[in-house]
């Protein structure tokens, strides 16, 4: 009689490790844990976990910043900070973000920005972005004496924002990595992510954090709707772009709190 259930169990368990896994591997430069591809299943499960990478990137960029600032002065930290940043997840957000600055802003219909943020190469409005992008990382990080609660959420808040999106709102491309992830990716995901980034806001900055969590949901809710006017749905460069300007957001939101 039991058998079955924890047969069920075990399988129910398996699948949200794997799904775990997937995620490290997917925003991540981590070594493969599973050999194998992963199963639209799988990746739609994934989606879930997405906030709790963001935990490990940002204990990593915490620990980043305590090790540099013992041997080097403020600026020099941050700036190695924000290399590690970009490094460790092999620049997935920004590249997606470099792409969405052509795409959106370079075409003049629906298809000329979708075929656009497929082309390789970086243009004008990418190159001036991506700049502007990291000189505002690098800024803050510098303006905030000790940054170590921002470098611990902006991660988690900009990973928890891809999950909602990727739920919330309709995917623009018929095929590819971020279709299997929308269609397997449900609102028991966006509860899973909400509530570790729930946890993790309130772990380390109690209720300014919360404060900024709201923000952050408002503020990809208008990102979100701003891209549907140009494009017919979000695509995996619309998400990186999502995890890049709220984790801009988190930093502003901190850098403010401090001027009070």
């Amino acid at each position: 009689m039991g058998k079955p259930w924890l047969d069920k169990r075990h399988d129910w368990l398996r699948s949200n490790v794997i799904g775990c896994w997937a995620a490290l591997q997917f925003l991540t430069i981590a070594p493969p844990l599973v050999r194998r591809p992963f199963t639209n299943a799988e990746l739609g499960r994934a989606v879930g976990y997405f906030p709790l990478i963001g935990v490990l990137i940002g204990c990593f960029l915490v620990g980043a910043h305590w090790l540099f600032g013992l041997f080097l002065p403020p600026n020099v930290a941050a700036a190695l900070v924000l290399t590690g940043w970009v490094v460790c997840t092999g620049a997935l957000h920004l590249d997606g973000f470099l792409d969405s600055c052509d795409g959106l802003f370079g075409g003049r219909t629906p298809e000329d920005r979708l075929r656009i943020l497929r082309d390789e190469h970086v243009g004008a409005f990418a190159v001036i972005g991506g700049i502007l992008l990291l000189l505002v990382k690098f800024q803050c990080l510098t303006a905030i004496p000790n940054p170590s609660v921002t470098l611990y959420l902006a991660p988690v808040l900009g990973r928890w924002g891809i999950t909602m999106a990727v739920v919330a709102f309709p995917y623009a491309r018929a095929e590819g990595l971020g279709r299997a992830m929308k269609d397997h990716a449900g609102w028991g995901q966006a509860l899973l992510a909400s509530a570790i980034a729930v946890v993790a806001v309130w772990f380390a900055a109690e209720w300014f954090g919360l404060i900024v969590l709201i923000l952050s949901g408002v503020f990809m809710f208008l990102i979100a709707r701003f891209v549907l006017t140009r494009l017919p749905g979000l695509t995996g460069d619309i998400y990186g772009t999502l995890c890049e300007w709220l984790e801009v957001l988190v930093l502003l939101s901190f850098v403010a709190q401090e001027r009070r």
